[in-house]
């Protein structure tokens, strides 16, 4: 059976310093270590910045939705509304009729009259509870909970993404500038080394 050779280095643990440049290599150029450095510093800076705006972007976002759904739900209130007339349409299989009418307690105790949208089994005597504002008017329900958090959610994803572009263009424009000076040291290693094979007599 063939034996793997500890000291050959190919672990995975060196297979990944190796693709990221960080192991010794006496052939590496100063070019090299200098977009390594730079490389590593960018890195180090988008792990201090990112999470601490992203907790902030998403605790504001929080705190905010938090005080929309209060505000919202301050205004509104839900009560009991009884169909009293059912008028004919299009039947579906959500909808039977599209608008009802029904009576309903606004805020202030006194009867309400209006037109809702129907649901299935809307027939006269039917109930449901429904959103209501201040004058007792039909509104839509207050903001949930679930996108409070879910609005927090993306807020800290956004503000991540925001932070890893400018990171990300600044690496590529340094990459670019080093490729281009390792180019350049190429070609005049090239030129030295025909010039050492074709010496002018």
């Amino acid at each position: 059976m063939r034996r793997s050779n500890p000291d050959c280095g190919d672990t995975p643990l060196a297979r990944s310093r190796r693709r990221l440049g960080l192991e010794r290599n006496e052939l590496r150029r100063r070019v090299d270590r200098v977009q390594r450095a730079i490389a590593l510093g960018l890195l180090v800076l988008l792990l201090g910045v990112a999470p601490p705006l992203a907790a902030w972007a998403a605790s504001s976002s929080y705190e905010s939705g938090v005080r929309a759904e209060a505000a919202e739900r301050a205004g509104r209130s839900q009560v009991v509304a009884t169909v009293t007339s059912a008028g004919a349409g299009p039947s579906g299989d959500r909808y039977i009729h599209e608008t009802v009418q029904a009576t309903w307690q606004g805020a202030d105790g006194e009867p309400r009259t209006g037109t809702l949208p129907g649901w299935q089994n809307a027939t006269v005597g039917a109930q449901r509870k429904i959103w209501v504002d201040r004058e007792g008017a039909p509104a839509v329900p207050p903001r949930p909970h679930s996108r409070t958090v879910t609005d927090a959610a993306y807020a800290g994803v956004a503000t991540v993404l925001g932070c890893c572009v400018p990171v990300l263009v600044a690496y590529v424009l340094v990459r670019r500038r080093c490729d281009r000076h390792r180019y350049a040291m190429w070609e005049a290693d090239w030129a030295r080394m025909d010039a050492d094979a074709n010496p002018r007599s």
